[in-house]
């Protein structure tokens, strides 16, 4: 059974400036001829990692709001300073979500998949504002 991650997107305020980040890590990558990979390395191992690595995503709580996902490839043991971490091997792909409110939270959480919000509709609209999508999705429109 498939089971995802949920993580605040610290220092960000929208998904384009994550996007951006993200292009600019890959770049730098490929600039110091590193694994094109991108990855978020945290202190502990998810005790659930079999369930996360067959189909699970990374939902990513954009100013308050799970806005984009992007599927976990796998997850590696990476050693920092002798003290063992996980790391979160994800696709580039960013993925956008029938933005939900949440509230803040340390670390990471599961999210079930029964409670994963959907991916977005394919909307005319896609091309708002962020301040207009998060306006209406707080409504409930979008």
């Amino acid at each position: 059974m498939t089971i995802h991650l949920i993580k605040l997107c610290v220092g960000v305020d929208t998904v384009q400036e994550l996007a951006d980040w993200q292009s600019a890590r890959l770049k730098e990558k490929k600039k110091r001829k590193q694994p094109l990979v991108l990855m978020h390395v945290t202190r502990q191992t998810p005790k659930r990692a079999a369930e996360i690595v067959d189909g699970g995503s990374l939902y990513w709580v954009v100013k308050g709001q799970i806005a984009v996902r992007q599927c976990i490839l796998e997850l590696k043991h990476v050693v920092r300073n002798g003290v063992p971490h996980c790391g979160i091997v994800y696709d580039p792909k960013l993925i956008a979500t029938q933005r939900r409110s949440h509230r803040p939270f340390q670390g990471w959480r599961y999210l079930e998949a029964k409670d994963a919000p959907p991916d977005a509709r394919d909307l005319k609209g896609k091309n708002l504002p962020e301040a207009l999508k998060i306006e209406l999705a707080e409504l409930g429109l979008l």
